[in-house]
């Protein structure tokens, strides 16, 4: 199966799932997760028409930025260290991994001295797991409120990686849950605060997040193929 056949069916499948919930495909973005692929494979995918892409290391995303040629939109969606957010200063229009505020003021800080804000997702740690990142719902508007202070980074929603489970079915229950959340800050109107986007689903889960409110969905071996 090439690059091209599997984002084809990928968005197909979106399709479908928006049609199941009675959504609007477009209100749906594919980020395509190109962790540990290179570059090439990444070319390859934007000349098939896929343009918005995910790195989860640093380091990693760095290098691809300059060997990339393809004019491509960057999310960071990993697990982000504050002092590694001076390297993302300018290349990525979201972050979709905060989840402490000493993180949101590091990168307001290197956002200032581009004079513009960036737009970033509030992670959230669904399934209380020790070995994921992401803040406890008990702390979470307690932290949006302080967040939403800082001049230079914009909340834009939520974002989760709840437990890998096989059956998607089972994963559903969290997807709501972060769907609720979304709505319970929403409903506190804060200043500049929007919950316009729910970063949630990964290759085999993510027709069930579109049907339970996704807007952006992070897929990597469903395109890219299994990684090694």
């Amino acid at each position: 199966m090439s690059i091209q056949t599997n984002l084809q069916d990928i968005h197909e499948r979106i399709a479908a799932a928006c049609q199941r919930a009675n959504r609007n495909p477009d209100d749906v973005r594919l980020v395509a997760v190109s962790k540990t692929k290179p570059a090439a494979m990444i070319d390859q995918a934007a000349e098939s028409g896929q343009t918005l892409f995910g790195e989860n290391y640093v380091q990693e995303f760095v290098a691809k930025t300059e060997e990339v040629t393809a004019a491509v939109t960057w999310h960071f969606i990993g697990s982000l260290q504050t002092n590694k957010v001076k390297y993302l200063r300018g290349k990525v229009a979201m972050i979709h991994s905060v989840d402490r505020l000493s993180l949101a003021k590091e990168i307001d800080r290197q956002w200032s001295k581009l004079d513009k804000p960036v737009d970033i997702l509030i992670q959230v740690n669904l399934g209380e797991e020790e070995t994921k990142s992401g803040t406890d719902e008990a702390a979470l508007q307690d932290l949006v409120r302080e967040i939403a202070q800082l001049p230079n980074v914009r909340i834009r929603g939520l974002m989760a990686l709840p437990p890998y489970l096989d059956d998607p079915e089972e994963v559903r229950p969290f997807f709501r849950r972060l769907r609720q959340l979304a709505e319970s800050i929403a409903a506190l109107k804060l200043a500049g605060v929007e919950m316009r986007e729910l970063s949630m689903g990964m290759s085999h889960d993510f027709e069930a997040a579109i049907e339970e409110g996704a807007t952006l969905v992070r897929v990597g071996s469903a395109i890219f193929g299994s990684r090694y």
